[in-house]
């Protein structure tokens, strides 16, 4: 095989993604250029993705642009004419799941000789894989990272008229673009993304590099987006950021967090819910707009990622353990019968037996009522990728059992303080348990399983909570 020259393709650089700008980011507002418009007509797209609600946002995005050249959406990969895997970065073994599916492909490639093979998303923000995929996979077509969605149509017609490789990965903070259509997965839930990007560095993270610097969108166009979705008949957005707390920080005028809260709670969505947040960013405003506003929920998930100051530091997560649990009580206290739920990671560099009793100790404390845990997973390029880690795999697995067991007394926990209530279900559709069964979430982000008929899928109806299990609640109609 001839050597390939990398040098000519736009390619990520985790020197420059570190870099950090004092300047408030530009709002662009994207129209679809006429070369490309029908370009796609009478072909299909597929777009597969991992990862977190951000990576499902961006998704719609990637779909809705699609959809105004002209393709059509499909489920099978071999009637696609464009396939694009939007992945997540935040572990290895994501990763490695996407490297099976890119080898699994190329079968699908020779048989299909025309079809265009992309691949977006955090994962194409990272050098090393940029490098592998330029030298190993020749037959991925696009690749192009999370700061220009916005770019597609250019890309694609490239790779359709020119059948030319594509190799556009900024590393950049990005701009912030509107008017970005969206083909949203849901008729009655929305993601909206309010901010983008993250400056916290914890040292396991690779977020901070993939995603850029944190900036957030204007107000007004988050609320105009609401407003659009409460007119279209959505009941419940859910606002995206790597670090929602964060929000408007960047863009000094004082307008933060809890005031897009209350503004938002103006529009006439009935439920406002948010994720994810940073325990170093959330401020009495934001408790007090969630117990003041009727359509934000009266859920928090609240990562905390260990109960070791050491760990802590190690991890630079800027809070210890105690006053985590500061914030925690007076969430608390500002907001009573609020759910909150966590993330943890088991044996980080270094993470002692004692360390590790420490995060036990913490999840007793802190009466969470439900945890994702995960064994460390190390990320090339983060600063923890450096620190030595002497603790046998075998013992990460174990302390994670010990852990579980823990976490899953906090789930039955908070599900049993709603036996023999009356809860609020926003009815998502038919439940796995199947037998006439509907499924929802409450309020407080409880699934409820309950007889009905799938015409009040949609709709926000009373349920009598009769008896409570472990992942979720079984209930009647009121």
């Amino acid at each position: 095989m001839a050597d390939i020259d990398i040098t000519k393709y736009f390619k990520p650089d985790l020197k420059e993604a570190r870099k950090r700008s004092k300047d408030v980011s530009q709002s662009v507002y994207f129209d679809l250029a006429d070369d490309v418009k029908g370009i796609g007509e009478g072909k299909t797209y597929k777009i597969d993705t991992y990862g977190c609600q951000a990576n499902e946002a961006d998704a719609e995005i990637m779909a809705g642009i699609l959809e105004q050249m002209g393709f059509t959406k499909t489920t099978d990969e071999t009637a696609s004419d464009l396939i694009i895997l939007n992945t997540c970065a935040i572990r290895e073994n994501a990763e490695n799941r996407i490297w099976g599916e890119l080898g699994r492909l190329k079968s699908l490639k020779r048989t299909h000789p025309d079809l265009i093979l992309g691949l977006s998303g955090c994962m194409a923000q990272e050098e090393v894989v940029v490098e592998k995929i330029l030298k190993k996979y020749q037959h991925i077509d696009l690749v192009f990272g999370t700061h220009n969605i916005h770019m597609i149509p250019e890309y694609v017609k490239t790779a359709m008229l020119s059948k030319e490789r594509v190799i556009e990965v900024f590393s950049k903070q990005g701009d912030i673009v509107e008017n970005l259509p969206k083909a949203r997965h849901h008729t009655h839930k929305a993601w909206i993304n309010i901010m983008y990007g993250c400056d916290e560095f914890c040292t396991y993270c690779i977020v901070p590099y993939t995603r850029g610097q944190e900036r957030s969108r204007h107000r007004d166009d988050i609320i105009d987006e609401v407003r659009s979705l409460v007119k279209d008949g959505y009941s419940e957005v859910t606002l995206l950021g790597q670090n929602v707390n964060a929000y408007g920080k960047d863009r000094k005028d004082g307008y933060t967090f809890g005031d897009l809260l209350n503004d938002l709670d103006q529009t006439g969505i009935k439920r406002i819910r948010f994720t994810t947040s940073h325990p170093h960013d959330l401020d009495v405003k934001t408790m007090e707009a969630i117990r003041d506003s009727k359509s934000v929920m009266p859920f928090f998930h609240l990562p905390v990622q260990s109960g070791s100051d050491r760990i802590l530091k190690r991890m630079n997560r800027h809070y210890t353990k105690a006053s985590y649990l500061e914030q925690l009580a007076r969430l608390k206290d500002i907001v009573p019968g609020i759910s909150v739920t966590t993330d943890m990671i088991v044996g980080f560099p270094g993470e002692t037996e004692d360390d590790f009793q420490q995060t036990l100790d913490l999840v007793k404390e802190a009466n969470f009522e439900g945890a994702f845990t995960f064994v460390y997973s190390r990320r090339a390029g983060t600063p923890a990728a450096l620190f030595e880690d002497d603790t046998p795999e075998e013992e990460k697995k174990e302390r994670l059992q010990r852990l579980n067991a823990l976490v899953n007394l906090g789930y039955k926990r908070g599900h049993a303080r709603f036996s023999g209530h009356i809860v609020e279900v926003l009815v998502d559709g038919e439940s796995k348990h199947g037998n006439g069964m509907l499924a929802g979430y409450t309020e407080h982000n409880k699934l409820v399983n309950f007889k009905g008929d799938p015409d009040l899928i949609g709709q926000i109806v009373s349920v009598r909570v009769t008896e409570s299990k472990t992942w979720f609640l079984i209930g009647e109609r009121v």
